[in-house]
């Protein structure tokens, strides 16, 4: 997924090692769990935005209701306007809770339902108003990046 301005590139990297994670109905074995990355067009450089390495202990914190581990590519991700906040929607685990990740300070936080993101389709949401006074009445439509092993 480019970013608006194209200054940047999100995409998911798999990792190398299998994990065991314990499941809502039984224990099963993640093969290849996929990382999120984000490719700088300007440096030409790669860096991990969410990685297995600390995020099921964040998403932990901010589930309270849910015991069991999550993984970055259990989310649909939605790149904002302003290229640095990421909507995760949860996809396919019973997680009554979606995520908001700030790109630019590298934090995890719940999304509140109360934004005006509307569903119109389960892989494309709408975001509609206006931006300021001055503005028009616009709606931004926008596409996720969603994993290949959440697909599968």
């Amino acid at each position: 997924m480019n970013s608006h301005d194209k200054n940047f590139s999100l995409y998911f990297k798999t990792r190398e090692k299998a994990v065991l994670a314990r499941g809502e109905n039984f224990n099963y074995v993640t093969d290849y769990p996929q990382d999120l990355y984000m490719y700088d067009y300007k440096t030409k450089t790669s860096i991990p935005l969410i990685s297995y390495e600390w995020f099921p202990t964040h998403a932990k914190y901010l589930l309270e209701d849910y015991d069991f581990p999550v993984f970055p590519e259990d989310f649909a991700y939605y790149l904002l306007k302003d290229n640095n906040t990421l909507i995760m929607i949860s996809a396919i685990k019973n997680i009554k809770k979606n995520f908001k990740f700030d790109i630019a300070h590298r934090k995890l936080n719940e999304y509140h339902s109360s934004s005006k993101l509307d569903f119109i389709i389960s892989s494309v949401i709408k975001n509609c108003g206006y931006s300021s006074l001055k503005e028009n009445y616009k709606c931004n439509y926008y596409k996720p990046l969603i994993s290949n092993n959440l697909i599968n």
